[in-house]
């Protein structure tokens, strides 16, 4: 009877564990002051891509606006953040010249077809699975460091502004 109980012991044990690694691959979060930074994530990209989107939502919980106002990753060569816009019918990407405002109590999400950072001056192609370290600077919370996960984004594929050529004809 005893082996019976460790074994049933031992498999929820594993169980468990599984649970728990499954949920904190899912969903990866950052803060810094009164922001938080809910699970940054880009696509694999082309091996001769050199930009890639990346994708994040940023709560506010404090009292006062903050503005997301660039960022750096030792991948890219420089970080943009962009916007898509709907000019005379025609779908372009434009830079946020004086960043992205985030109103207390409020999200963002930078989303494909939406907001979004560009990282420009890719050093080699992202791959699924991988991990991106990145920084992102806030006008009032300061710098924050990141991860991004490279993963596939299923809901947005099918969009128009999916990584292939929406990325690259900026």
């Amino acid at each position: 009877m005893t082996a019976i109980v460790r074994v049933i012991f031992v498999f929820s044990l594993f169980v468990t564990a599984a649970v728990f690694a499954a949920s904190g691959a899912a969903a990866h979060e950052f803060k810094v002051g009164a922001l938080d930074i809910a699970h940054p994530w880009s696509r694999p990209t082309p091996k001769d891509a050199s930009i890639a989107g990346g994708y994040l939502k940023i709560t506010n919980k404090g009292k006062v606006a903050d503005r997301l106002i660039g960022g750096a990753s030792p991948a890219a060569s420089q970080i943009e953040l962009h916007e898509m816009a709907n000019v005379d019918g025609v779908t372009k990407t434009r830079v946020l010249a004086n960043g992205l405002e985030i109103k207390p109590g409020k999200t963002v999400e930078l989303k494909p077809g939406s907001y979004r950072i560009l990282l420009l001056g890719l050093k080699e192609p992202f791959q699924l699975g991988q991990k991106v370290n990145g920084t992102l600077v806030f006008e009032k919370a300061g710098s924050v460091n990141i991860v991004y996960s490279i993963e596939e984004n299923a809901e947005a594929s099918s969009g128009p502004a999916n990584s292939g050529s929406a990325h690259r004809n900026h």
